[in-house]
């Protein structure tokens, strides 16, 4: 509410006080910068001919000083609101630790310092450290680095390659027993298995040759090597003995060891003979069956005071089905079936054992 109220001005002439409630009331407001006469305008004009300003002269100066300070306070508001938005960023990057420690004085005070923008970017992001030249020791320790490095990937690729199976490898190592010739004889045989650790006699050489597909008993061709040597994946004397117990679990499952035992007959027997020499048959009969079937001695017994001085193939693959199906004691084998006359011999000399 405006109130106006009488009042003498600086010089005595009465003066209307417009839009403050009082003197201390206006002072308490702040005032305008030109004076508080200048919101005061006199009753009448001065005399001695000299103009005072009139009411509306002085109002208007009034309201542009006060819209002068209006616009100091406002950017005065705004430099306070974006520094204080400074301050905040700043506190923000600090719990961060992206910034610079700030010392404990300003954290107890919670006082915003004024900065400039270069000075404020400083502290939220440290100036970059100049790339100090390279010493003698620097290269050295580099150099150590990678030359370590180096050793471990060739380290590496040296394994990977001792690994991986290599055709050239093998080709080498088969000549290491053949000599000159394509062919690992009979002494490079004996060396060949000197080196791997095993008996000529022992079954894993026979399981060995049918992996190989070898067509004549104590002898390797480089062809029959390198393509049996090649499914091994073995191109070494230690690749291959540390193959040898897959080798033996073959003998463990029934469709291999039925392949293997067919092919021993033909692997052992001469080639120029349809049958197998009866000494020789009996030697690969203990190799595939003398630990598997209960009946082997009694059987070997059997061909030793026997007429018989060959096998056949098909009396070599009977007797395997023989010694799978028919019981110990020989109760369930039938005198009538599509046995050979071998075996339905060997049942009958049997019987008459047990009896006497």
């Amino acid at each position: 509410m405006m109130e106006e109220r009488g009042g003498a001005g600086p010089t005595g002439e009465p003066m209307v006080e417009v839009g403050w409630e009082s003197w201390d009331g206006f002072r308490r407001r702040g005032g305008c910068s030109a004076g508080i006469w200048s919101c005061w305008e006199p009753a009448v004009a001065s005399g001695g001919g000299e103009r005072r300003p009139g009411r509306r002269e002085q109002w208007g100066s009034c309201t542009k000083m006060h819209s002068d300070a209006a616009a100091v306070n406002f950017q005065l508001n705004s430099h306070l609101s974006t520094l204080a938005n400074i301050h905040k960023i700043y506190h923000t990057l600090n719990k961060l630790n992206l910034t610079e420690d700030v010392g404990q004085d300003d954290h107890q005070t919670g006082s915003l310092r004024s900065c400039s923008s270069s000075d404020c970017v400083s502290k939220v992001m440290p100036p970059r450290k100049k790339r100090r030249p390279a010493t003698g020791d620097d290269l050295s320790a580099k150099k150590s680095r990678h030359d370590s490095m180096y050793r471990k990937y060739d380290s590496a690729r040296i394994k990977t390659e001792e690994e991986t199976f290599s055709s050239k490898r093998c080709l080498e190592w088969f000549y290491e027993y053949a000599g000159t010739d394509d062919v690992v004889g009979p002494e490079g045989m004996e060396k060949f298995c000197e080196d791997i650790g095993v008996e000529p006699e022992n079954v894993v050489m026979l399981v060995l040759a049918w992996k190989l597909d070898a067509q004549n008993m104590g002898y390797f061709t480089l062809q029959e090597w390198l393509k049996g040597m090649t499914s091994l994946q073995c191109d070494s004397t230690e690749k291959l003995r540390n193959s040898l117990d897959y080798l033996r679990s073959l003998l463990n499952e029934p469709a291999n060891f039925k392949l293997i035992y067919r092919y021993a007959f033909d692997f052992a027997r001469e080639k120029d003979q349809r049958s197998l020499d009866i000494n020789t048959a009996k030697c690969m009969l203990g190799l595939l069956l003398g630990k598997t079937w209960p009946l082997f001695p009694v059987f070997h017994q059997f061909l030793e005071q026997s007429k018989y001085k060959v096998i056949n193939k098909d009396q070599w693959c009977n007797v395997l089905e023989f010694s799978r199906t028919i019981n110990l004691d020989l109760s369930n084998y039938d005198e009538d079936g599509a046995w050979p006359v071998l075996l339905d011999e060997f049942v009958e000399w049997y019987k008459e054992k047990q009896m006497t």
